[in-house]
């Protein structure tokens, strides 16, 4: 499941709905919210929750919401009234501590229950058993991290993750936003620091393929609109999209279209598979024939002989080549990407130039 994050920070708004909206669009299907965060004002939970849990409702989204300790009453439902907490419209809860082992266990035979992943033990889940937990209803979830070198460590987060899938947990954990950032930091809210900052869409891929979650959210309240069509073109049609430059209008029919890597992966570059076929009658002469970084698109030119024609993006930096033209540049954010675009899938370049570019 994919999903994003609306916080209770300040009044329902039609930019509030229409965030939604736009989120649906794009296949998510989960929203998370809090009651504990330090800069909100308790006072106005219930006035803000009402209309978020109607939106969901409406939208057909589920809602899971961070609490601990009583925080519950400021919306007026307890945690020992989980029939309740379900007919209000939230789905489930993630609780980070101040409930017993036997009310997360009792609350589990009735509803959705997140717990907190980074710090549950054997001991922990041993305990859950003994009170009789319904494990199909709990799941491990990770926090997010707002301050910068805090997030947590890749590899510790992955034997942390193979622990928990041997007990049987799904896994959710938090990807950036790169819109509107959560204040007050506006640092971005990863679950891993090496995510900080970088590509969206690269790091729920990274999240999903390198380190077995299950879910992954958008732990900030917005998305770029470059953001949202990535993850819409990945998500709804099996395709990366990439922001790229042109090195002049000529190469642009080349450029900016659908292509498909080829089934057999090279080591150094993304073979467009048709590429070829579509491009062999052109008189392609040599031309800008420098030095490849990575995202360098090329162009094989007429001294390749029968690879005339064949576009590439290059996968790491290679050295200047007669037979090959270098005629664009991947954007910078988007490099992350290419690490996903694997055998046969298909990829879209589309144009970087103008007031939204992509750095």
């Amino acid at each position: 499941m994919l999903g994003f994050s609306i916080y209770l920070n300040e009044d329902w708004s039609e930019g509030k709905e229409a965030c939604i909206r736009q989120m649906v669009a794009i296949g998510m299907e989960g929203i998370f919210t809090s009651l504990q965060l330090p800069e909100d004002d308790p006072s106005q939970y219930r006035k803000r929750l009402a209309p978020l849990l109607e939106a969901a409702k409406r939208n057909k989204m589920k809602v899971m919401i961070d609490v601990s300790g009583n925080v519950l009453r400021h919306i007026g439902l307890s945690i020992d009234e989980p029939a309740r907490i379900l007919e209000s419209g939230i789905n489930g809860l993630r609780i980070d501590a101040g409930a017993s082992w036997e009310q997360v266990a009792r609350l589990s035979n009735t509803m959705t229950v997140g717990l907190n992943a980074s710090t549950l033990t054997e001991q922990d889940y041993e305990q859950l058993k003994q009170h009789g937990a319904d494990f199909s209803r709990l799941e491990a979830w990770h926090n997010y991290y707002p301050r910068p070198g805090t997030g947590l460590d890749e590899n510790w987060f992955y034997e942390k993750n193979k622990w928990l899938k041997s007990k049987g947990f799904s896994i959710t954990a938090f990807a950036p936003g790169d819109g509107k950032l959560r204040f007050p930091l506006y640092e971005s809210l990863p679950t891993l620091e090496i995510h900080r900052h970088q590509n969206p869409l690269a790091v729920i891929c990274s999240l999903l393929r390198d380190y077995a979650v299950d879910h992954a959210y958008i732990g900030d309240p917005r998305l770029t609109p470059q953001s949202r069509s990535q993850i819409r073109e990945f998500f709804c049609h099996d395709t990366i999209l990439l922001h790229a430059t042109a090195a002049g209008p000529k190469w642009r029919p080349y450029i900016f279209k659908t292509h498909r890597n080829r089934l057999d992966v090279a080591r150094d570059a993304i073979r467009s598979e048709q590429s070829r076929t579509c491009n062999q009658k052109d008189d392609i002469g040599p031309e800008n024939n420098i030095p490849r970084h990575k995202g360098s698109i090329t162009l094989d030119n007429n001294l390749y002989a029968r690879y005339k024609g064949e576009l590439q993006i290059t996968k790491r930096s290679l050295p200047a080549d007669k037979k090959v033209n270098v005629i664009g540049q991947i954007a910078g954010r988007d490099l992350p990407l290419l690490d996903f675009i694997g055998s046969g899938t298909r990829f879209k370049m589309t144009d970087n130039e103008g007031e939204n570019e992509w750095t």
